[in-house]
């Protein structure tokens, strides 16, 4: 059963140390048509200077709702007075005009009698319960809280493995409807905050647009709303992704969300921060959730292929895959790197007979060195470890070359396949003093302009960028996961804006 909620969808949690700086924040959010904010009166060093802040932004706002918020340091917050003193603090902020409070079920249990005429029927009373550490059984906490008399109930944990999404969003899927406020902490717990409004829960967090948020994993709500679309989403949309250890770095969400709005698909791209040893565990989350595709890089590429129910012939002929997608209720796995390596290169240089060095062995080396073997390039491998440089040169046909030997050698092109120069060690390179190649291809895209591309320019030569083949590859898994032809102009229009370069 839904529930219908009285607040706003999307709170923005605001936290200042000091009075003036949050009050600014607050009239900011205001100003950008924010129309929620939580006031975290237990981060400010005067925490009844928030209350006159509260005072006055509802005088100058009364359209906006206002959460007060002043969690003690034991249950995870930061006042380090008694539970009368936070109570006080709470009855002091209703009167000055916050329309709810959030009181910790610590709290709760500890005043019992308290709840009531500390909102006197002119705020809605929130009990909370926060994890910092882990996701752990949530059925016996809500129970536990239902017996103390509020007006909803949050329960907010800590994501430590992919599916601590979802033991939160399945505690939306409360059969008694009674208003929740549930998601998971994080890095992990990003589709717990973006999902959750789809499974009814009351509302979700945010940080401000212009500040950090006051809890780990919070993301803007100008992402929240724009490029999540979190407040618009129902059980039907459709849930992609990109599993990958590190994902923050990701433009793929920003990129595949744009294409979606664009094509007016009700979908919608989470980045999943998916650990090495955390792979099964994510596939757990992609049955049930459940994830109808998603793209796959590193540390996954090889790996992910013997989690999948079939693999086309050219992703097991390279030995990784960087797109699963679902079809006939199995998730299929491809490779659409291919594509993303061969198409660039051929508008710079002929590649049949071309001289072409790859560096790398992983598995963007591995689609990279196939996809030119099968074009008719000579293809030859170098990389840090001579060892699997020399096993991937034997499958694909390649000749391996060992890197202090490269200076010696010149090739007509260089493709680039390892993670060095990537943000945020952007000041790396690959080749940190000569490039043996005339033509450079980074398959780095964060940042756009690598050390390795600037060196290249430097030196006259022709470079391409990361950006280019991430589009290629990014428009060929769009067309795959959906049947629709990519919209490539605004994918590439949210790729630069991601990447923060115009034009």
């Amino acid at each position: 059963m839904a529930y219908r909620s009285d607040f706003p969808r999307i709170c923005v949690a605001l936290g200042c140390a000091e009075a003036d700086p949050l009050e600014k924040l607050a009239r900011r959010a205001c100003d950008d048509g924010e129309e929620f904010l939580e006031f975290r009166l237990d981060m400010l060093r005067d925490p009844a200077a928030g209350v006159a802040v509260i005072r006055r932004l509802r005088q100058r706002h009364p359209e906006v709702h206002v959460l007060a918020t002043c969690r003690r340091k034991p249950n995870g917050g930061h006042f380090r007075g008694s539970v009368e003193e936070e109570l006080r603090l709470l009855e002091a902020a209703v009167e000055a005009g916050a329309q709810s409070v959030d009181v910790e079920v610590e709290t709760a249990g500890a005043a019992p009698g308290r709840l009531k005429p500390l909102a006197a029927g002119r705020a809605k009373v929130i009990v909370s319960y926060h994890n910092f550490q882990s996701t752990p059984a949530l059925g016996p906490m809500l129970r536990r809280m239902e017996k103390i008399p509020a007006d909803l109930y949050k329960l907010v944990t800590t994501a430590r493995k992919p599916t601590d999404n979802l033991r939160v969003l399945d505690l939306a899927r409360n059969p008694t409807g009674r208003p929740l406020v549930l998601l998971a902490m994080g890095e992990m717990g990003i589709a717990s905050r973006v999902l959750s409004l789809a499974r009814h829960a009351a509302f979700t967090f945010a940080a401000p647009v212009s500040a950090d948020g006051t809890a780990p994993g919070q993301v803007s709500s100008r992402l929240l709303r724009r490029q999540y679309r979190a407040d618009r989403h129902t059980p039907a949309t459709a849930v992609y992704g990109v599993i990958a250890n590190p994902v923050g770095h990701s433009i793929s969400p920003a990129v595949h969300n744009r294409a979606f709005q664009a094509k007016r698909v009700d979908a919608v791209y989470l980045p999943f921060l998916v650990e090495e040893q955390q792979l099964a565990d994510f596939f757990l989350l992609a049955a049930k959730l459940p994830v109808e595709g998603f793209s796959v890089t590193i540390p996954h590429k090889q790996k992910v292929l013997r989690r999948l129910e079939a693999v086309d012939a050219p992703a097991r002929r390279v030995g990784a895959v960087n797109t699963v997608y679902r079809r006939h209720g199995k998730l299929r796995g491809t490779n659409t790197d291919v594509a993303g390596v061969t198409i660039p290169l051929a508008k710079r240089l002929k590649l049949k007979g071309a001289r072409v060095l790859v560096a790398g062995n992983g598995g963007a080396a591995r689609g990279a060195a196939f996809a030119l073997a099968d074009a008719g390039a000579r293809v030859f491998l170098t990389g840090r470890s001579p060892e699997r440089v020399r096993a991937l040169a034997r499958v694909c046909g390649a000749t391996a070359v060992d890197r202090a030997r490269i200076g010696a050698e010149q090739f007509d092109a260089l493709v680039h396949a390892t993670s060095v120069g990537m943000y945020p060690k952007i000041d790396e390179s690959f080749f940190p003093d000569a490039i043996p190649a005339g033509v450079v291809f980074d398959m780095v895209y964060n940042p756009l302009e690598t050390r390795l591309l600037r060196q290249a320019r430097t030196a006259g030569k022709k470079v391409i960028t990361g950006l280019e083949m991430f589009l290629e590859q990014a428009a060929a898994q769009f067309e795959i996961w959906t049947g629709a032809t990519a919209p490539r102009l605004a994918m590439e229009e949210a790729a630069r804006e991601a990447l923060g370069a115009k034009g």
